[in-house]
């Protein structure tokens, strides 16, 4: 089964910004894809399980970028 959740980060401004998020977000385990909407700022994670929410903010952060929600 498979889950999902959206953020909306902060401070992303081109393609490779969306990389980062992306490849940092990739490297959790149990990801199976990442989705970024640059102009919304939206991030959605789909997983094969639950990921808490707090291990995708700490990705993002890694990779310099903020959530605001």
């Amino acid at each position: 089964m498979s889950t999902a959740i959206t953020v909306t980060v902060t401070g992303m401004t081109c393609g490779g910004c969306a990389n980062r998020v992306r490849e940092g977000i990739g490297r959790i385990e149990g990801v199976e894809g990442v989705t970024v909407d640059l102009p919304t700022g939206q991030v959605t994670v789909d997983s094969t399980a639950a990921i808490e929410r707090d291990t995708i903010v700490a990705a993002i952060d890694r990779a310099g970028y903020a959530v605001t929600d």
